[in-house]
This record gives C-alpha cells, sequence and structure tokens, in this order.
C-alpha cells in the first residue's frame, strides 16, 4: 500500500522543483522552446529525481534536476537539430572547453558552478556522455547500425550516470568513482525501458533505438531482466543502494504508461 504521506512529501518536492526548471527554462528560451519542451516534461523530470532521493531538499535535488533537462536540451540539439557531424563536433567543443559561449554552455555554466567539483569527475563524465551522444549519430549517420552490444556499451549518452555523479558531488556523498560501475549498469537497464517505451516516437523522430538493432520487444525485457540482476548485485546493501534500486522501479513503472518528450 502506498504510504499516503511519503507520496506527498515526493510530490511537494517535484512541485517545487517543476517550479525551478520552469524558471530556467524561461531564462533560456533558446534552449528550451515549448514544442517538445512542455510543463510535462518539467514535472516528468522532477518527479523522477524526487523518488530517487525522497529524503532530500528542493536545494539538494537542484543539480540532478537541472542537469537532466540540460541533457534534454543538449540530446535535441544533437539528435534533432545537427544536420552533420561538424555540427555535432562543434557542440561538443564548446561544451568541453567552454571557448564559445551560447545558451548551452551558458546553462552548463550555472549547474557546473553549482557542483564545485574539483575531483574531475564532473567533466569526466560530461565528455563520456558527448562522446557517446556523438557516436550514436555516426552510425545514423554512416546508416551502419551497431549491434546490441555496442548500442548498451554506448549507454552514456543516455546521461543517468552523468547526473548520479553530479548529484552524489553536489551533495558530498563519498566514493562516487567506486559507485560507477553500478551505475552504469542501472543506465543501461534505463536506456531499454525508455526504449521499449519510445520505439514508434524514436521511428518517427529518426532516433535509433534497440529495438531497430533486431531484437524483439520480449528479447529486450528479457536483456533487462538480466542486466538488472547484474545491476542489483553490484549495487547490493552498499551506499547509495536505495538511490539505485529506486531508478530501476521508478523508471520501470514510468515507461509503462509514460514517456518525457511532449509534441515535436
Amino acid at each position: 500500500m502506498i504510504d499516503a504521506h511519503a507520496a506527498g512529501r515526493v510530490s511537494g518536492l517535484a512541485a517545487g522543483s517543476a517550479r525551478d526548471l520552469t524558471a530556467r527554462a524561461a531564462a533560456h528560451p533558446a534552449l528550451f522552446p515549448a514544442k517538445p519542451f512542455d510543463a510535462t516534461l518539467f514535472n516528468a523530470v522532477s518527479l523522477a529525481n524526487a523518488f530517487g532521493s525522497p529524503d532530500a531538499t528542493v536545494a539538494e535535488l537542484r543539480v540532478a534536476n537541472r542537469l537532466s533537462l540540460w541533457i534534454f536540451a543538449v540530446d535535441w540539439l544533437i539528435d534533432h537539430r545537427a544536420t552533420e557531424l561538424a555540427e555535432v563536433d562543434t557542440i561538443v567543443e564548446e561544451c568541453l572547453t567552454g571557448t564559445a559561449e551560447s545558451p548551452l554552455t551558458a546553462f552548463l555554466g550555472e549547474i557546473r558552478d553549482e557542483v564545485a567539483d574539483a575531483t574531475g569527475l564532473f567533466e569526466a563524465e560530461l565528455a563520456r556522455m558527448l562522446h557517446a551522444m556523438r557516436r550514436e549519430f555516426a552510425w545514423k549517420a554512416s546508416g551502419e547500425l551497431p549491434t546490441l552490444e555496442a548500442y548498451l556499451d554506448n549507454a552514456a549518452n543516455f546521461g543517468s550516470t552523468f547526473v548520479n555523479v553530479a548529484h552524489w558531488t553536489r551533495n558530498g556523498v563519498e566514493g562516487v568513482p567506486d559507485l560507477l560501475p553500478a551505475s552504469d549498469e542501472v543506465q543501461k537497464v534505463l536506456r531499454l525501458l525508455n526504449d521499449l517505451a519510445t520505439h514508434h516516437r524514436d521511428v518517427s523522430w529518426g532516433d535509433l533505438n534497440a529495438l531497430m538493432l533486431g531484437p524483439a520487444p520480449d528479447e529486450v525485457r528479457a536483456h533487462i531482466e538480466t542486466l538488472a540482476g547484474g545491476a542489483r548485485k553490484l549495487i547490493g546493501d552498499g551506499p547509495q543502494a536505495d538511490y539505485l534500486g529506486r531508478q530501476i522501479g521508478y523508471s520501470s513503472g514510468f515507461y509503462g504508461v509514460a514517456d518525457y518528450w511532449g509534441n515535436r
């Protein structure tokens, strides 16, 4: 049975967070056009992070929420606005070097300043995600589809581990590097859950999806179960076990009925 008080607190966290995301989108209108960045997307992102950290405050969730929204923006620019690999290379270089001021780099700079990471892990995960996004664009541009194994090895383009690293770092979690293997396995699970839910949209939008690589939906579901089992073994009862476990549980429920993106 659902605990009404706990559900109410999570919903309250999400409401406060969604207001913050709405304000940041309004501050960067060129980055967040009303289509597909609608209010439902802001609410859905906020709910996901609130359920992941139900004991946090709105302030403690701010980096995770803002970075999640930023990832949607860079994904939109790379997957749906860029037409050539050179455009993607420019986006990657601008984000990694900060040599050019743009709406994308301005919002990233706000997030980077709040994370205040002195270890270099934030920058490393940023690079890993952006290069994974570039790799997927190159696959689509060449018309040479990857194997499912290669596709999952590139799951850093999903961005959930990057968000985890930023969230943990901002909130003073210790031993973040040791959490990355489990986070990456969870990331693969989330990637496939997303693909099952968004196959029809991905076909119409021209996105890559695991179901385009040969496996049937039931095979993907079986692969999710295998990956989830491996992830749970890595997570064990160690630090952040509840946090990572909730990511799998929440996403398996959410993607059964909804998606994040609004209409194009």
